[in-house]
C-alpha cells in the first residue's frame, strides 16, 4: 500500500505537486525520505530513503523491507542520483554561461531533460485495487511488480538518454569545445600572469621601468608643446612685426583709413591700454615678457607716428585768416609728400583709432577764440556770410567770412543776434567740417560747448538778470528765445537731446529768480559790511559830559536817531549808528521777504539773517583794540547787542504773519538772540572787571592816604581821589 501526501497522489519516491511523481530532477541534490518499515508483525521501524524532491512525502510500508525492496531498488536510486546530479552541474554551468550567445542555445536540452523525468508517476506503476486503502501496506507482489516496473521504466530512461544525447551530438561537441578553449584562455592567462609576477619581483621592478618610460615621454611631450608654442609664438611676432610695416607703408602712400583700422585691430590683439597708447616712453610692468613690452612699444610708436601726421592734415585743414577775417576750410590736403587727402577721410581715420577729440582740440580752440568769442563779447552784432568753392573734382574749401552788423543794438535784439550767429557758426561746421555726421559733431560739441555756455551765462544772462522784482516778467522773452537756441542745437547733434546737463542756457535762464535774489543778497551782505566798516562809535554830544547842558532839552534827546527803546524791556539807551543803519537794512529786507515769490523770499529771508551775523564777525575784530580799555566804544557796543537781542526777538512777531506759506515754518529768529545777549554780557563783564582793576591801582597809589600833610603825599592822595571820581 502507498500512502500520499496532502498534495494528492502517493508514490513510492514521494508525491509532486499534482500527484506527479520527479524522481530527482527538481531542486538540488537527492536527500534522504523518512520511510517507516513495520519490523516483524506490523511493527513501523524508520529508515531512510532516497528522495528525488524536496516536496515529496510519500511513505512506504514494505513487509520485508531489507530483503527484498532494499538490494532492488539501491542500484536504480544511484543511478538516478548521478544522472539527477550530472545534470544538476550541468545546468548550472549553462545557467551562469547563459549572458554568452555561444552558451544560450544549450538550454533547451535542460529542458528536455526534465521535461523527459518528470513523465515518472508511481502510482501508474501499481494496479487499481492496491490505491484503495492508503494506510494499508504493499505485498510482496506488489513489490516486486513495482520492481520490475520501475527497472523497466529505468531502462526506457536510460534509451531516451542516450538517444537525446545522440541526436544533440553537435551541441554537446560545441559545449565541450567551448570548455575546452576556456581551459586553454585559463592556462595562458596563468602563464602571463606567471610571467608578470617574475618581472614584478625582479631585481628592477616593471613597474618603475614603466614609470621612467612614462616620465620621458612626458618631458618629450612637454617639450615638444613648449617648441610649438614657441614656435607659434615666433609666427605671431613676425606677422605683427610685418603688419606695423604694412601700417608705416600704408601711411607714406596716403592710405589713411587703412593704417588707422590695422593700428585698431593690433591695438586689441596687443591689448594696448589708453594708458599705454597715452604714455609710450613709460617702462612697461616687469611681469610682462620682454617681447610682449616691445612690440607694445613697436605699436606706441605707430600711433604717434600716425597722430602727428592726422593732427597736422587738420592744422592744414581748417585755418582762421585776421585780415579779412575769415575761418577757411580746405577739403584736399597735402603734408610731407603726402598729397591729395581728403578731409573726411582723416576725419575718418581719427575716428578709428580713438582720437576724434584729440583732433578736433585744436579746430575747437580757433573757433572759439577768433568765431564764437567775437560773437558774444562784441560791442555791436556781427553777421557770417558762408562761401563754397567747387571745381572739377567736387569741393575744394569752404569760407565763412565775419561781417560786423548796421543793426541797432537792443537788449532783446542783441541775445537773438547772439543765439543766432552762434547757430550759423555751428551750423557752417555741421556742414563743412563735420560733413553732418552724428557723431563727429557731438565730438565738437563736447569740446566746445562748456565754454560757450559759460560765455554766453557771463557776458549775456547774468547782465541782463532784472535788478528789481517788477521786471521779472519782462525775462521771459529771453527764457524763450533761449530755450528755442538750445532746441535747434539738439537738432543739430551738438548737445545731446536726452541729457539735461547739457541744457546749461536754459537752467540758468529758468531760474532767474534765484539768480535775481542771489544779486540782491549779495547787494544786501556788501552793503551791510560796508556800514558795519565805516561807522563810527561815537556818543551823541548830549550823552557827554561836554554835552550836559543839552540834558534839559529833552526833545532833543529823543530826537537822536541813537537813542533807542528796548522792546521787551522799559528802558532806552544810546546806541551806535551802524547798529541803527544795520536794523533798517534788515527791515527792509524783510518787507521785500513780505512782496516776493518763494524761492526770492527765501534769499532775501538769509539775507536779513546774515547782516545781523556780520555784526558778530565785524565789530569784536574792527574794535579789538578799544576793548581792551575803559572807553565809550564798549558801551556803545554793549547797548548795540542788546538792542539787537530785542529787536530779533520781536523781528517774527513783526513780519511772520505776511511771510510766503511755503517759508512761514521755516523762518527762524529767536536762535540769533541768546548770542548778542552773551556778546553784551562778557562786554560789561570785561569793562566791570576793568573798572575795579583801575580802582583798585588808584586807591593803591595814594600808599594808605598816610603823611598826607606832605604835600608829595598830599599830591599822591589828590591824584588818587580824582582817578575814583573821574
Amino acid at each position: 500500500m502507498v500512502t500520499s501526501n496532502s498534495r494528492g497522489g502517493a508514490g513510492l519516491l514521494g508525491a509532486s505537486r499534482g500527484g506527479e511523481c520527479c524522481p530527482g530532477m527538481r531542486g538540488g541534490a537527492v536527500s534522504g525520505l523518512p520511510t517507516h518499515v513495520r519490523g516483524g508483525v506490523g511493527a513501523p521501524i524508520p529508515v531512510p530513503m532516497p528522495r528525488c524532491h524536496p516536496y515529496c512525502q510519500g511513505v512506504i510500508y514494505p513487509r520485508d523491507f531489507h530483503s527484498y525492496l532494499l538490494p532492488m531498488l539501491q542500484p536504480c536510486a544511484e543511478s538516478t542520483t548521478q544522472t539527477y546530479q550530472s545534470h544538476t552541474q550541468h545546468r548550472k554551468s549553462i545557467h551562469l554561461c547563459q549572458s554568452s550567445p555561444d552558451l544560450r542555445s544549450y538550454y533547451p536540452v535542460t529542458a528536455t531533460m526534465e521535461a523527459l523525468f518528470d513523465s515518472i508517476d508511481v502510482r501508474d506503476l501499481l494496479s487499481a485495487r492496491d490505491l484503495s486503502d492508503p494506510t494499508s501496506p504493499l505485498s510482496a507482489p506488489d513489490l516486486r511488480l513495482l520492481t520490475q516496473r520501475l527497472e523497466s521504466h529505468s531502462l526506457q530512461i536510460k534509451s531516451k538518454v542516450q538517444s537525446y544525447l545522440l541526436s544533440h551530438h553537435e551541441h554537446f561537441a560545441n559545449l565541450f569545445s567551448l570548455c575546452n578553449d576556456a581551459v586553454s584562455q585559463s592556462e595562458t592567462i596563468s602563464s602571463n600572469v606567471s610571467d608578470l609576477l617574475k618581472l614584478i619581483s625582479s631585481d628592477r621592478p616593471i613597474d618603475v621601468e614603466i614609470r621612467d618610460v612614462i616620465e620621458e615621454v612626458n618631458a618629450k611631450v612637454r617639450e615638444s608643446r613648449t617648441q610649438r608654442e614657441l614656435l607659434e609664438l615666433v609666427k605671431a611676432i613676425a606677422e605683427m612685426t610685418e603688419r606695423f610695416k604694412g601700417v608705416r607703408e600704408a601711411l607714406r602712400n596716403g592710405r589713411l583709413r587703412f593704417a588707422a583700422e590695422d593700428l585698431s585691430l593690433l591695438k586689441k590683439a596687443l591689448n594696448v591700454t589708453d594708458r599705454d597708447a597715452d604714455v609710450a616712453k613709460e617702462n612697461e610692468s616687469e611681469r610682462e615678457p620682454v617681447v610682449y613690452g616691445l612690440l607694445k612699444k613697436e605699436w606706441s610708436d605707430c600711433f604717434e607716428e600716425i597722430q602727428d601726421v592726422l593732427v597736422k592734415f587738420m592744422e592744414n585743414a581748417v585755418r582762421f585768416e585776421r585780415d579779412p577775417s575769415r575761418l577757411h576750410v580746405q577739403y584736399r590736403l597735402s603734408h610731407d609728400g603726402i598729397n591729395g587727402i581728403e578731409l573726411q577721410t582723416v576725419l575718418e581715420a581719427l575716428d578709428v583709432i580713438g582720437i576724434l577729440d584729440y583732433g578736433l582740440a585744436k579746430v575747437a580752440d580757433l573757433i572759439i577764440k577768433h568765431v564764437i568769442n567775437p560773437t558774444v563779447n562784441r560791442g555791436s552784432p556781427i553777421s557770417f556770410v558762408e562761401e563754397l568753392n567747387q571745381d572739377s573734382k567736387g569741393m575744394n574749401e569752404a569760407i565763412l567770412k565775419i561781417v560786423p552788423s548796421v543793426d541797432r543794438k537792443i537788449e532783446n535784439v542783441e541775445g537773438e543776434a547772439i543765439y543766432s550767429g552762434i547757430i550759423q557758426v555751428i551750423r557752417f561746421i555741421y556742414k563743412c567740417i563735420c560733413f553732418e555726421n552724428g557723431s563727429w559733431i557731438q565730438s565738437f560739441g563736447r569740446l566746445t560747448w562748456p565754454r560757450i555756455a559759460e560765455m554766453i551765462i557771463s557776458n549775456f544772462l547774468s547782465k541782463v538778470v532784472p535788478k528789481d522784482a517788477s521786471k521779472l516778467a519782462d525775462f521771459q522773452k529771453i527764457i524763450e528765445c533761449t530755450s528755442q537756441f538750445e532746441t535747434r542745437l539738439k537738432e543739430m547733434m551738438f548737445i545731446s537731446a536726452s541729457d539735461n546737463k547739457d541744457e546749461r542756457l536754459s537752467n540758468y535762464a529758468e531760474n532767474v529768480e534765484v539768480h535775481f535774489a542771489s544779486r540782491k543778497k549779495t547787494e544786501i551782505l556788501a552793503k551791510a559790511r560796508k556800514l558795519l566798516l565805516h561807522c563810527d562809535f561815537d556818543i551823541p554830544q548830549a550823552y557827554t559830559r561836554k554835552g550836559s547842558m543839552l540834558k534839559n532839552d529833552r526833545m532833543a534827546v529823543n530826537s537822536s536817531e541813537q537813542v533807542v527803546d528796548l522792546l521787551f524791556l522799559s528802558e532806552r539807551c544810546v546806541v551806535s549808528k551802524a547798529a541803527t543803519q544795520l536794523m533798517e537794512l534788515v527791515h527792509q529786507t524783510l518787507k521785500d521777504v513780505c512782496l516776493s515769490s518763494t524761492r526770492v523770499a527765501l534769499e532775501f529771508y538769509h539775507a536779513a539773517r546774515d547782516a545781523m551775523l556780520l555784526y558778530e564777525v565785524v565789530i569784536p575784530v574792527k574794535l579789538e583794540r578799544q576793548l581792551d580799555g575803559i572807553n565809550q566804544v564798549a558801551v556803545l557796543m554793549h547797548n548795540d547787542c542788546l538792542h539787537l537781542s530785542q529787536e530779533i526777538l520781536g523781528l517774527a512777531f513783526e513780519y511772520r504773519s505776511e511771510f510766503p506759506n511755503s517759508i512761514k515754518e521755516h523762518a527762524i529768529f529767536v536762535d540769533m538772540a541768546p548770542r548778542f545777549q552773551l556778546m553784551a554780557e562778557e562786554i560789561l563783564q570785561k569793562q566791570t572787571q576793568l573798572i575795579i582793576y583801575n580802582l583798585k591801582e588808584a586807591v593803591d597809589g595814594a600808599d594808605g592816604f598816610q603823611n598826607t600833610y606832605q604835600k608829595q603825599q598830599f599830591e599822591l592822595a589828590k591824584f588818587s581821589i580824582d582817578q575814583v571820581l573821574l
